[in-house]
């Protein structure tokens, strides 16, 4: 399989991403209701909601010959692996050629690309009850070294952060993270400046403790201690108020780490600057917000594009985010239909934009669910103000 081109073209739009000192309180969308931006200079910042999808484009077999048939063979040529468990999250490998994609109800962990069986590479023991499982992973800061991974997973015990190394168990590094019978999706990435930043499931409790790393941001250190420059040295936690987050990534084009949640009444986007507590101002004002509740996943960014994954809208939404931390255009939702509930995304060093889906949760899978996909990635720049 070869990738091709995806037939739609992205545009621009503008917000403020709201980030001041001290530790954060990102509350549920019923005790704060969502409203516009405020006044930037000469321009105002849009309606942060979804626009209305565009008709879905049927893929194409290579050359225009007749697209190959038979178990578990796909005839999009976008499509890098099938008949998979439901793919929680992406992460690409250097080089940008091949990726590694976490199975959320099995705990495998596998190396795929183009034209090549998927490899399993390592398998986290989870309780994939609800929505726990395998939610997170993300290479080590250190990975050329070190070839570590991170994950964020639920156990027989709670929820955890692990180190896998190759051929090794998986060890944890953070335990004592809170599982409830709902709501243990969380997730972890790595800031621009190397920190592990993790976000945590409320686990279906409304008001965890203020000492609960439950419903909580947190930054770490490779071994799961508090990372340097947190507002209490001795504690992990940064903010507050997360409901059940579905990633974290790291957008060095902004110096930001986007972070997408489900807060209950709302979706929400938070934009994380690395080493600085996050303020209580981004809890009232995120950075994107969609009132219809598409069902926020997995995210990518890099280049100057933001994508973000949507189960239940079933495409990927698309915006432009400048070096300052806002958006610039009009946002747009690419992929409509076309590939189902897309959950975990990736934009590789080579420029392609890897993502999965969990048609499996709660979709309709068709016989070859579900599966990851690599396409070029929508046009246009712009890593500052126009």
């Amino acid at each position: 399989m070869s990738p091709g081109p995806v037939a739609r073209a992205v545009g621009l739009a503008v917000v403020l991403v709201a980030l001041v000192a001290g530790c954060a309180r990102f509350p549920d969308a019923s005790s704060e209701p969502w409203r516009d931006k405020p006044e930037i200079g000469a321009e105002r910042a849009p309606q942060p909601q979804s626009p209305p999808p565009s008709k879905p484009q049927a893929p194409s077999a290579p050359g225009g010959g007749t697209p190959p048939s038979g178990p578990c063979v796909d005839p999009d040529p976008q499509v890098v692996a099938t008949c998979l468990a439901p793919v929680s999250a992406v992460v690409t490998l250097p080089g940008g050629q091949a990726a590694l994609v976490a199975e959320r109800t099995t705990g495998r962990i596998l190396r795929v690309a183009p034209q090549t069986a998927p490899e399993v590479v390592a398998t986290v023991p989870v309780d994939a009850v609800g929505d726990g499982g395998l939610t997170g992973l993300v290479l080590s800061p250190s990975y050329a070294e070190d070839q570590l991974l991170y994950v964020y997973a639920t156990t027989s015990s709670g929820n955890a952060v692990l180190r896998v190394a190759p051929g090794d168990t998986p060890k944890p590094v953070l335990a004592g993270i809170p599982r409830g019978t709902t709501d243990n999706r969380g997730t972890v990435g790595v800031e621009p400046n190397g920190t592990l930043l993790v976000a945590t499931g409320d686990a279906g409790t409304s008001e965890p403790g203020p000492t609960s790393l439950a419903g909580k941001l947190l930054r770490i250190d490779p071994f799961g201690r508090p990372a340097p420059g947190n507002p209490d040295p001795a504690s992990p936690i940064v903010g507050s108020g997360l409901h059940a987050p579905g990633d974290a990534c790291a957008d060095p084009t902004s110096n930001t780490t986007w972070v997408t949640d489900r807060t209950g009444a709302r979706d929400v986007l938070l934009g994380i600057r690395p080493g600085a507590p996050v303020g209580t101002a981004a809890a009232a004002a995120p950075a994107w917000t969609w009132p219809d509740r598409p069902g926020v996943s997995g995210c990518a960014a890099g280049g100057g594009t933001l994508l973000v994954g949507l189960s239940d809208a079933r495409g990927l939404f698309v915006l432009r985010p400048t070096a300052e931390g806002r958006f610039i255009g009009t946002p747009e939702t690419l992929l409509p239909g076309v590939y189902g509930r897309i959950s975990g995304a990736d934009l590789a060093s080579d420029g392609f934009v890897w993502f999965g889906t969990t048609n499996k949760d709660g979709g309709a899978p068709g016989a070859t669910d579900d599966r990851v996909v690599r396409i070029k990635p929508p046009s246009g720049g712009g890593s500052g103000p126009e």
